[in-house]
């Protein structure tokens, strides 16, 4: 049987991921940020004080890769960490002023990043392929592909 990965939603959602990746990482090198870096950034600009367990939570990523974005978001002046008031055993996660003065134009870069990748498609089109890929992001979960 031969596999075309051309006609494969999982090999094409596998570019797209990379192609996304890329539009965002020639963006966000700019600013000082790293494409790995953006969804904890976004979770922080709209919560302050999380834990690296509540960040793990919402983000889906594993502890060591968590881990690891922390640290160097650290490293590159992006986060600080403070000991949690009521729990010896966890630290929160604050945004430097840094991260907060970059929020405007990282989420721009974002949304250019995104416009590169959509581009030639009509409103509709570009509103049914988001569709697609929540529905298809919903049967992962559902089939336990994705926790």
């Amino acid at each position: 049987m031969a596999f075309n990965r051309m006609a494969s939603a999982t090999y094409l959602a596998s570019l797209l991921a990379k192609g996304f990746s890329r539009a965002l990482q020639e963006r966000g090198q700019k600013l000082g940020f790293a494409p790995g870096q953006f969804p904890v950034l976004l979770e922080l600009w709209s919560e302050e004080g999380l834990t690296q367990k509540q960040l793990l939570d919402r983000l889906d990523i594993e502890q060591a890769t968590m881990a690891n974005t922390l640290a160097r978001m650290e490293r590159d002046g992006l986060v600080t960490r403070r000991k949690h008031p009521s729990d010896r055993r966890s630290q929160q996660i604050f945004l430097t002023e840094r991260a907060r003065e970059i929020e405007v134009a990282a989420k721009e870069a974002a949304l250019a990043a995104e416009q590169s990748l959509l581009s030639g498609f009509r409103r509709f089109e570009r509103e049914l392929m988001l569709e697609y890929m929540r529905m298809a992001l919903a049967n992962t979960a559902r089939n336990g592909d994705v926790s």
